[in-house]
């Protein structure tokens, strides 16, 4: 049995698999028409550095299949209700080329294994579209592995 949610796994509604597949299809690896496609125009991202439009969620995703070689993005256990979904989601990858979207500016690479594990509630629109979606995760303990001295005066 796969530590990750399959999109074809029936235990889930539809819109939960649609999660999965988008994260396998359309964030770990480029596809911005499938991205279009389930984003709301007006989608809202509300995490731990601030809110973002869809256009920078976009180009954050970008940024993380450009700085991490074999990028993932998996489900690892989600909970449907109505116009809402909660996840816990896994990023992962190998850091091999910098990282652009950090709040520090460009981050050099360390070669080394990221595994970031994110908590999401994702809320959508009656046509099906991802309006809004609230994330929290670790971003120290993301921003270590990726070799940031986070000490004062460094």
């Amino acid at each position: 049995m796969s530590e990750f949610i399959s999109p074809d796994d029936t235990r889930y509604d539809e819109r939960a698999r649609a999660l999965v597949r988008i994260g396998r299809e359309a964030i770990a690896v480029a596809d911005d028409e499938k991205l279009d496609a389930y984003f709301a125009d007006d989608f809202v991202f509300h995490g731990p550095d601030g809110d973002m439009t869809y256009a920078q969620i976009r180009s954050f995703f970008a940024a993380m299949r450009a700085a991490f070689e074999g990028f993932a993005c998996e489900r690892r256990t989600i909970v449907s209700e109505g116009e809402y979904i909660g996840s816990h989601t896994c990023m992962s990858g190998r850091f091999t080329a910098p990282f652009e979207a950090s709040p520090f500016g460009a981050i050099a690479p360390n070669g080394q294994p990221m595994r970031l594990e994110l908590i999401n509630i994702f809320r959508y629109h009656e046509n099906g579209q991802l309006a809004e979606e609230w994330v929290q995760y670790d971003n120290v303990g993301f921003l270590r592995q990726l070799g940031v001295d986070l000490t004062e005066g460094h």
